[in-house]
């Protein structure tokens, strides 16, 4: 850890050699579950392996870069496919990557409260394109409804804007991105009051314990309608992009850089064996995002009561 030292008079100064780099650096994503798991991982590594862990913040493409490069070591949460592009990147054609095998199911959608799919008759995703239905969630007065898509950043974000454009619903709807924080405490604050609310959802996910959702139905998800193009890849993406069905069941996956399986080959080994469910990591993210736990405290009161967990994790 970077220490300080303390001088004669009480001073606290930077001790005169450089401070070392951590051990392990975990990258930690901007979502609850993966911040709550990140923390988990921290105190498994320090308590048992008695190395020095650092946690750093970051998008996607910043934690898989690191990872390549060695400057991060693990992303806890990876979600299939919707980060397809990076894996295939750094996994599959860099080879410095390396996916654990034991994935989480998850599901995502768009969403309303149930008591607005009930009481509005907004139960499928073309009741999107019905102005008289969705003319409820004109919540500013403007004359066009909002839906939140997802937070800047998320790779499904791109994808939930081609959605849009496929069903038609973004000609019906202002499609809004902000930080998951706030979109969920409108969610909650409006489910208190009982009024309208759409957005983005995904299993597992603390909203799916603290709300009554519906999700939306849509055609089964048929690979032959999804073709999608990144903003970085084409300037044109949206127009060449289609996305016409529902999502493919999705995964979420422990990444680590393969550096490790040398450098510190039983920190390798807890990541291959690292294993969670859908269920722990709802009532993680609550934890955090609800209950308003601290993250650090959290995860040491976590790990001391899944000692058997753990214990898996590091002999499997």
């Amino acid at each position: 850890m970077k220490k300080l030292v303390t001088s004669v008079a009480g001073t606290a100064l930077l001790a005169a050699a450089p401070a070392m780099a951590a051990d392990i650096v975990i990258g930690v994503p901007n979502w609850a579950s993966v911040n709550a798991t990140a923390h988990v991982l921290e105190v498994v590594i320090e308590e048992n392996l008695g190395l020095d862990v650092e946690l750093q913040n970051g998008t996607n493409p910043i934690v898989f870069e690191a990872m390549d490069k060695g400057s991060m070591h693990v992303h806890p949460e990876v979600w299939m496919p919707n980060q397809q592009n990076l894996h295939d990147t750094y996994v599959k054609e860099n080879g410095t990557v390396v996916m654990n095998q034991n994935p989480v199911q998850a599901e995502q959608g768009m969403c309303v409260p149930s008591y607005i799919a009930e009481e509005h008759g907004i139960k499928s995703i073309d009741d999107l394109s019905d102005p008289d239905k969705i003319a409820i969630f004109d919540t500013d007065g403007n004359g066009t409804p909002e839906v939140w898509i997802g937070a800047p950043g998320w790779a499904s974000t791109v994808v939930e804007k081609i959605r849009a454009k496929s069903y038609g619903y973004d000609q019906t709807f202002e499609l809004t991105e902000y930080e998951e924080t706030i979109a969920y405490a409108n969610l909650a604050n409006a489910a208190k009051a009982k009024e309208p609310w759409i957005g983005f959802c995904y299993s597992p996910h603390y909203i799916f314990v603290t709300q009554d959702l519906h999700v939306l139905e849509e055609p089964a998800h048929d690979p032959a309608t999804w073709t999608i193009v990144q903003p970085t890849d084409d300037p044109d993406w949206l127009e060449k992009s289609e996305a016409s069905t529902a999502w493919n069941g999705a995964t979420l996956h422990l990444h680590y850089a393969k550096a490790l399986e040398e450098q510190f080959p039983e920190v390798a080994t807890l990541f291959q064996n690292f294993q969670m469910n859908g269920d722990d990591l709802s009532a993680m993210g609550k934890a955090l995002a609800v209950d308003g736990q601290e993250a650090a405290e959290f995860a040491k009161e976590w790990v001391a009561a899944n000692e058997d967990t753990v214990l898996n994790w590091l002999t499997n």
